[in-house]
């Protein structure tokens, strides 16, 4: 099988997370052999197949995790995979590595290849509306970036609210996407909007 394509840019943000560097290279080394060309969305390494963004991974303070896109569809044998938020997330699985755990690539292997086998079938799980009332430019944002999807679930509704509030009310798409922006490393931070005048 072909090896997909690398991007140096991934090398960047393995320098940046040295306490994930040895999982992270497993990760790499399995998906490029699975033929995953290598990508960065949002500022994390994805792993696409003919233009669809399949896996990705990220680094936490007491995690990294592999996501995968449409991981409701993998058959999940060995029981790897879990929901980020039940209730909310139906599409994307992730599977949790703490520190020191070693990454069973032969099965990281099988997963990425049943992964490229759903998305050429079609395979895809398609947004419904929620109670949450969500901007299509952050809902987007969302579902393309499993770093910022992770970090939204975990703050609690009424900082979802605010966000999505604040994005929202904004009449011009220019200005919706800059507060995306301004948004963003906030809510990768586990803060809300209102944080700084909240008393500590």
């Amino acid at each position: 099988m072909a090896t997909g394509i690398p991007d140096k840019r991934v090398d960047a943000y393995l320098d940046k997370h040295p306490q994930w560097r040895g999982q992270f290279l497993a990760f790499r080394e399995v998906l490029l052999a699975a033929g995953l060309d290598e990508d960065i969305k949002w500022g994390i390494p994805a792993y696409l197949h003919q233009g669809g963004n399949l896996i990705g991974f990220a680094g936490f303070r007491q995690h990294c995790a592999l996501w995968f896109h449409q991981g409701v569809f993998l058959k999940d044998a060995a029981g790897k995979l879990s929901n980020a938020q039940e209730g909310k997330t139906r599409a994307m699985r992730q599977w949790k590595f703490a520190a020191g755990d070693e990454v069973p690539r032969d099965l990281l292997a099988a997963y990425a290849l049943e992964t490229i086998e759903n998305h050429k079938a079609g395979k895809k799980v398609k947004p419904v509306s929620r109670q949450l009332r969500i901007p299509p430019e952050l809902q987007q944002a969302l579902e393309q970036d499993a770093a910022l999807h992770e970090a939204f679930n975990q703050l609690t509704p009424g900082k979802q609210k605010e966000y999505a509030e604040h994005i929202a009310s904004a009449k011009q798409e220019k200005t919706r996407l800059s507060r995306l922006d301004k948004a963003r490393p906030l809510i990768l931070d586990d803060r809300g909007l209102h944080d700084k005048y909240r008393a500590s």
